[in-house]
C-alpha cells in the first residue's frame, strides 16, 4: 500500500477549513471606524469570514446587536462558541490563530512599538473623535478644528513621523500592511474627509491606504450605502 503525505501547506489549508467559520457582525461603513479596523485587517490578510452588518441609530439597533453579544456593541466576531468583542481584541484574536499571516511585524522593536500605537489608538483621541467623527460621503473641509482635535492631529502625525522613518521605509508603519496600518485607516479617512493638510510625506501615506485593496473595497461599499443617517462616531454603539 503507497502512502502518500499531504503537502504541509494543504494540510494547512484543510487544518483551517475544519474550524468553525468565522463571523464579524459590524455597524455601517461609511459610520463605524471601530467596525473598519479588524474588517480591513482580515480582508488585507486574507482571512475569511462571513459579514453581518447591523445598522446603528435605529429602534431594533440593540435588539439585534444583543443577538451577537451582550455587550450591545459591534464589532463583534463569532468563532464557533466564542464571541470576541472589542476591535483590538478581536484583530489580536485573528492574530493568534493565522500566525502564518504575520498581521503584527516580525521584527520584535517594530511589533513592541506597533502594539503600543494601536493601543493608543484603541484608547485615545477622544478630541478627534468628537470633533471630526468618520464621515466617509462627506467633504468637510476645515471642520471641526477644535484646539482638542489639532492636538491629537499633531500627535498621529507624530507617530506616523516615527514609525515610517524608522521602520516603514516610506511604505506602511512597519514596512507591510499590518494591524497597525489597518486601525489608523478610519484616521485617514477622516483627514480625507475634513481637508486636514499633511506633510508630503505623511499625505503619501495616506494615499497609500487609502489604495489599498481593502482599504479601497470597504470605501467603495462605504460610499454605496444608502442607509439613514445615524449619529456620529463618537455617539454610535462600537467599542
Amino acid at each position: 500500500m503507497q502512502t502518500i503525505e499531504l503537502d504541509p501547506i494543504l494540510s494547512h489549508t484543510l487544518d483551517q477549513a475544519r474550524r468553525p467559520g468565522l463571523t464579524l457582525v459590524i455597524g455601517n461603513k461609511n459610520l463605524s471606524s471601530w467596525s473598519m479596523r479588524p474588517w480591513v485587517a482580515a480582508v488585507a490578510f486574507g482571512i475569511p469570514f462571513t459579514e453581518v452588518r447591523v445598522l446603528l441609530d435605529q429602534p431594533d439597533t440593540s435588539a439585534n446587536i444583543a443577538r451577537y453579544s451582550h455587550a450591545g456593541r459591534v464589532p463583534v466576531l463569532l468563532a464557533g462558541d466564542m464571541t470576541v468583542w472589542d476591535s483590538l481584541a478581536i484583530t489580536e484574536y485573528l492574530a493568534e490563530q493565522f500566525p502564518d499571516k504575520h498581521m503584527w511585524p516580525q521584527d520584535v522593536a517594530a511589533r513592541a512599538l506597533a502594539r503600543s500605537i494601536v493601543a493608543e489608538m484603541h484608547s485615545g483621541f477622544g478630541e478627534l473623535r468628537s470633533a471630526m467623527p468618520m464621515n466617509i460621503q462627506a467633504h468637510l473641509p476645515g471642520r471641526g478644528r477644535t484646539p482638542g482635535a489639532q492636538a491629537d492631529i499633531g500627535r498621529i502625525c507624530e507617530i506616523w513621523e516615527d514609525c515610517l522613518s524608522r521602520f516603514g521605509h516610506h511604505h506602511f508603519l512597519f514596512g507591510e500592511f499590518s494591524i497597525a496600518d489597518a486601525f489608523y485607516a478610519p484616521v485617514v479617512t477622516r483627514f480625507r474627509t475634513y481637508g486636514v493638510a499633511l506633510a508630503p510625506a505623511l499625505q503619501a501615506y495616506c494615499d497609500r491606504v487609502l489604495a489599498h485593496p481593502a482599504v479601497a473595497r470597504w470605501v467603495k461599499e462605504a460610499l454605496a450605502e444608502d442607509d439613514p443617517t445615524p449619529l456620529h462616531d463618537a455617539d454610535l454603539p462600537g467599542d
